[in-house]
């Protein structure tokens, strides 16, 4: 039986259920253990926690209050039946939905979520290689964070894990895919326990490339014939590896082995058609596809966000049309660091989504086209009476020569 209590009723012998709150905020990896350890009692109420949860069926429940054993006991009759009846049971509480903050305000946090994640993910292919099981229980609290960051505001997170190094691809494109599912889910409207599963399914979907050679993963040239064939089988080995780590959750299965399928039917592993291909496997395959092209790969630098979009939005034959526009929606039409250009033909990036429309997001000005030289940066919310000037299309830093646009919106 699970029971919420305040971490100022925790006491030895309790067997923690779970952590509220994050878990970068508290000093135990485990969110699930038995407190034996006073030192780690201490941590515990010293932490910024303010509850847990604890499981009565295996440690102690919370202790009784002492009784008055000099007080007389209260006759029966003074408490009134309908007062008794009346009274509620105590209900666990239930965890607050983050306060929407703006992509500058989340920045900081979002850095230290993907710092974590990077550590945890790095350490599960490791394990993978090395034939040892996945922790689904670790897997889970990753996606709890990236998913309350998510709600927090969306943008910041998802802008700064595309900034993944080149070599770190293959560890943080699973965190940016987890990223892109939560909010994808919530563009949706899926329900929380199913954006939770389409969240460890963005996070494990590609744990069969740690079945693949890192010189093949990590080559900087073109692949031959054999060696992409070898890359193409790392959804069937992942579906393999969680069946083995007694992970049975079915969309986490699914969108592993099934996120390179294409609604034309020419993907792969099962060429798949349309209907056939699951709603979760849909997702995936948009997720998957949107952060391999942002980011910088051993073999080719990254496209800008908003171009990514422009050309994602040609494949017709790669993704489902709704879920497609969703995703859309999801990231903005402008995401955080697109380039565009402005009808005063001053260039800006973007810096956070405008909860009023995505056609107006937050910018930050700096170039000029007509005189071709830097202008001093300005913050510009494109959604206030006052902006005077709007959005003509996106534009590709390189057509100017500029090489520094992520670090005018990341700064």
């Amino acid at each position: 039986m699970l029971k919420t209590v305040s971490t100022k009723q925790v006491r030895l012998g309790m067997f923690i259920q779970e952590l509220k709150g994050a878990w970068i905020d508290h000093p135990f990896w485990k969110k699930a253990f038995k407190l034996e350890d006073a030192a780690d009692l201490t941590k515990l109420q010293k932490s910024v926690i303010k509850e847990v949860v604890i499981d009565i069926c295996k440690g102690l429940d919370v202790a009784e209050p002492e009784v008055v054993v000099d007080a007389p006991p209260m006759p029966k009759a003074e408490v009134p039946a309908e007062v008794a009846l009346a009274e509620p049971a105590p209900k666990p509480t239930a965890s607050p939905k983050p306060k929407r903050v703006t992509a500058n305000e989340e920045r900081a946090r979002a850095k230290q979520i993907i710092n974590a994640s990077k550590q945890a993910v790095t350490s599960m292919f490791s394990d993978a290689r090395m034939g040892k099981a996945i922790k689904a229980e670790a897997a889970m609290q990753l996606v709890d964070d990236i998913a309350a960051s998510v709600s927090r505001n969306e943008g910041a997170l998802l802008s700064l894990v595309r900034l993944k190094n080149k070599d770190d691809y293959t560890y943080m494109h699973s965190v940016a895919v987890c990223a892109l599912m939560v909010a994808l889910s919530n563009e949706l409207g899926l329900s929380e326990a199913e954006t939770k599963q389409a969240g460890l399914a963005g996070l494990l979907h590609d744990i069969g490339k740690a079945a693949i050679s890192m010189d093949v993963l990590n080559k900087p040239g073109a692949l031959t014939d054999d060696e992409f064939a070898l890359v193409k089988l790392h959804p069937e080995r992942g579906h393999a590896l969680l069946i083995q780590a007694n992970i049975t959750d079915e969309v986490v299965l699914d969108v592993c082995l099934h996120h390179h399928e294409k609604v034309s039917g020419m993907g792969y592993p099962h060429q798949l058609k349309a209907d056939e291909i699951s709603q979760f496997a849909k997702m995936g395959a948009v997720c998957d596809v949107y952060d391999a092209i942002t980011s910088n790969r051993p073999y080719k630098a990254g496209w800008e966000p908003g171009v990514s979009l422009q050309r994602m939005a040609q494949w017709a034959d790669h993704f489902d049309d709704r879920v497609f526009k969703a995703f859309v929606k999801s990231v903005g039409i402008y995401p955080i660091g697109s380039m565009v250009k402005l009808k005063s033909g001053r260039l800006a990036v973007v810096v956070d989504q405008s909860p009023k429309s995505l056609l107006t997001p937050i910018l930050k000005v700096f170039f000029s086209t007509k005189s071709k030289t830097r202008l001093p940066v300005e913050v510009l919310d494109l959604s206030s009476p006052s902006a005077q000037d709007s959005i003509i299309g996106h534009e590709s830093p390189a057509l100017w020569g500029i090489t520094d646009v992520d670090k005018l919106w990341a700064q």
